[in-house]
């Protein structure tokens, strides 16, 4: 069995077990994934999984720097896969969608302020919100 030393280096000692292994793979492909969905889906290929098995894996990869948590709204986290590339998000007030995005100003613009701010910065989040089209569109019509 592979131990999670091979995804994670520096790690010894914790198995990457079928489960773990499952939900990564979810997280990998599944975008932004809230407990529930990541639940729901992990469920339907490994039926005897437990809601806790998400709960301490999801605390275990964040520990190990493997997802990252966000907080798009006040009532759902949601976990994503650890971007080699840093990316911002783009969140919709009127159906949720999230959009990603990468802006190389931003680089620039923390470079800026650790030097004003005799500062050193180690990550950023970038969170915008508004509506998408269909939503915007949507708005301006019921008005």
């Amino acid at each position: 069995m592979s131990t999670l030393s091979d995804i994670a280096p520096g790690l010894v000692g914790r198995r990457l077990t079928p489960q773990r292994q499952l939900l990564l793979d979810l997280i990998r492909q599944g975008g932004h994934l809230d407990v529930d969905e990541l639940y729901r889906q992990a469920k339907e290929r490994h039926p005897h999984l437990s809601m806790s098995t998400v709960y301490r894996n999801l605390q275990l990869f964040l520990k190990l720097g493997l997802v990252e948590e966000h907080h798009f709204n006040k009532v759902h986290r949601y976990y994503e896969a650890k971007a080699k590339v840093a990316h911002h998000h783009l969140i919709c007030l009127g159906c949720g969608k999230i959009i990603e995005f990468k802006c190389s100003l931003s680089r620039e613009i923390m470079e800026n302020l650790e030097t004003r701010n005799e500062f050193h910065i180690t990550g950023a989040k970038v969170l915008l919100v508004g509506y998408c089209d269909d939503c915007f569109k949507r708005r301006e019509n019921s008005l």
